[in-house]
């Protein structure tokens, strides 16, 4: 049988058609559902559990923070929604083979922490927190919505020499924009949505663009950017990833992948490839990858499969590194 949650997808559209204002409230009731939750995959199973827990409180909610590693230098990772910080188990391998210490946390209504209701203001209050006790950092990096947080901690909080967002996006205007395509809203239903988002914020589109968006009040001169997107990524598009590239021209790496997804390219060979490469050598070193532009971004997809999956990813999907083993645990995806 449909859930409930189904079935008011599919008719959000017939209800939009005679109330736009029921059908957008629907619709926030939907885009803010945190359920279900993510369970830890069995390939994460035992990187999720050799790591050092604690707990901070964001809103009197008690959040679950992860550890692992002990090196002189710290990274914070920023799940995103409906996700975990389990999902970044590869990627904490990599970072803890590098000699870093790897800090995460599962947001409010996530994985194992409590709550029920959350927003983006969690996940930086959360950042903020950890920041006071773990950092500084030498790099955030966030998947999805988490990116977009990421984004946000970096441009209102302490100085932060590098960010990598995976999947993400610049503002939440994209995440909004996306949700209303993928369910077929009307434009008046649309407005209501993103009236009552705005709402919960307390911020007005204005103001909203002035704290959120890292396309149009770009991250500090001296804060290196690293971008990676699948071309065909249906959950999120590169559209806002692209005009965040372009925003920061000169300082941003895009890498582009084929045949990933939302979700995978998380765990790929060029994704941890290119972010190990950012937080142990910078720019320059994911220059060194091959496999980033610097363009800012234009960068319009080819016309063909096998050329696009050249430019993105050039000797990839299963090719680590030079110098680097080959990849086993960490491609279980």
């Amino acid at each position: 049988m449909p859930s409930a949650s189904t079935l008011l997808v599919r008719t959000l559209p017939a209800v939009g058609r005679v109330t736009p204002r029921l059908a957008g409230d629907l619709a926030y009731r939907l885009f803010f559902s945190t359920r279900p939750r993510m369970a830890v995959r069995a390939a994460d199973a035992a990187t999720h559990e050799a790591a050092r827990r604690g707990s901070i409180l964001v809103r009197d909610i008690p959040v679950t923070t992860y550890t692992w590693g002990g090196g002189p230098r710290t990274v914070l990772l920023l799940h995103g929604w409906r996700g975990r910080a389990s999902q970044f188990a590869p990627l904490v391998r990599e970072l803890v083979a590098e000699g870093l210490r790897v800090v995460a946390f599962d947001a409010p209504a996530h994985g194992s922490s409590g709550g029920r209701r959350t927003d983006i203001r969690d996940w930086v209050e959360a950042a903020q927190e950890l920041e006071h006790t773990h950092g500084p950092f030498s790099a955030l990096i966030g998947h999805s919505f988490g990116g977009l947080a990421a984004l946000t901690v970096a441009r209102t909080s302490g100085p932060v020499p590098a960010v990598a967002v995976v999947a993400g996006a610049a503002a939440p205007e994209a995440f909004l924009a996306q949700f209303a395509h993928d369910l077929r809203l009307d434009p008046a239903t649309a407005e209501r949505l993103r009236t009552r988002f705005h709402r919960r914020l307390g911020l007005d589109s204005a103001s909203a663009a002035e704290r959120y968006d890292a396309a149009a009040d770009p991250l500090p001169a001296g804060t290196a950017l690293l971008l990676v997107h699948d071309r065909g990524d249906r959950r999120m598009t590169d559209q806002d990833t692209l005009r965040l590239h372009a925003a920061h021209r000169g300082r941003s790496r895009l890498v582009r992948t084929v045949g990933l997804g939302h979700t995978k390219v998380l765990s790929a060979d060029p994704t941890l490839d290119a972010v190990v490469a950012l937080v142990t050598g910078g720019l320059d070193a994911v220059d060194a990858l091959g496999t980033a532009t610097g363009r800012a971004a234009t960068d319009a997809a080819p016309a063909d499969r096998a050329a696009a999956l050249r430019s993105a990813t050039p000797g990839s999907a299963g090719s680590p590194r030079p110098g680097r083993p080959p990849r086993t645990a960490a491609r279980q995806w």
